[in-house]
């Protein structure tokens, strides 16, 4: 039977998983699971993964969550994913764990929370919360930093000083891709100063296209989408200020 992979686009791990099918020639059916419309919330999908989280995947009578657990059964177990993904030295492998289990409780937790209570919070039903939004951004900037000073130190293009990448470049460039939902400004202010990071990125999504851009084709759509939206705001705030005649006072 057809590999099964429920995703939703504007998941970053969801994208991971469809990027590496599709890299790797994995043929497999990619089910629609949207967020915004509470879907994987459902008995059917609660049937797939109990916890109601995207992605996971069904191979034959298989079923499997957790994206980076998804990543390793993946590479493992179809022929033909190339070794530098997921490689066979055990040495190796235990320093992807490693990027992958930091990933989780750092990067993660501030990117994701800081697009969410910067950006996505309305669009899923939520209030915007600056206090979760600047404790975030603490985390992510942080989290950078680490990314350039440890994981990315060295002369390699990519994390631990890798020729080619592996599961944890394409895991953790995803989880960074959301940042393309800010403004532009935010964005450079948060992502500028990371030089590294930035050639990081580029490479990864070289490694990887076309399919890389497709995949986050929906994220470049929402993004014009929010920038056509606060440009609009901004220019009914000037009309409104244009229009509300000067008081003086006596």
């Amino acid at each position: 039977m057809k590999l099964k992979v429920y995703a939703d686009r504007m998941s970053q791990p969801s994208r991971a998983i469809l990027i590496f099918c599709k890299v790797n020639g994995i043929d497999f059916e990619e089910i629609k699971v949207e967020l915004s419309k509470r879907q994987h919330l459902s008995p059917e999908f609660r049937a797939i993964n109990p916890l109601g989280q995207v992605p996971a995947i069904v191979d034959g009578r298989f079923k499997l969550f957790e994206s980076h657990a998804i990543l390793i059964y993946l590479a493992s177990a179809f022929p033909g994913v190339a070794d530098h993904w997921y490689p066979a030295d055990l040495s190796r492998r235990a320093r992807i764990h490693s990027v992958l289990d930091w990933h989780h409780q750092n990067l993660r937790r501030g990117a994701a929370g800081f697009v969410l209570n910067t950006v996505l919070a309305p669009l899923l039903g939520l209030p915007l919360n600056q206090q979760a939004a600047a404790e975030a951004e603490k985390i992510l900037i942080s989290s950078l930093t680490k990314l350039e000073n440890i994981w990315l130190k060295g002369n390699g293009k990519y994390l631990l000083g890798g020729l080619r990448p592996s599961i944890a470049d394409l895991s953790l460039v995803c989880e960074i891709m959301q940042l393309e939902l800010l403004n532009g400004k935010d964005r450079d202010r948060i992502l500028g100063p990371h030089k590294k990071v930035l050639q990081w990125i580029e490479s990864t999504r070289n490694a990887t296209r076309p399919h890389f851009d497709e995949v986050h084709k929906i994220l470049y759509m929402l993004k014009t989408k929010l920038s056509e939206q606060q440009s609009n705001q901004a220019d009914s705030v000037m009309e409104s200020r244009i229009r509300t005649p000067l008081t003086s006072k006596m």
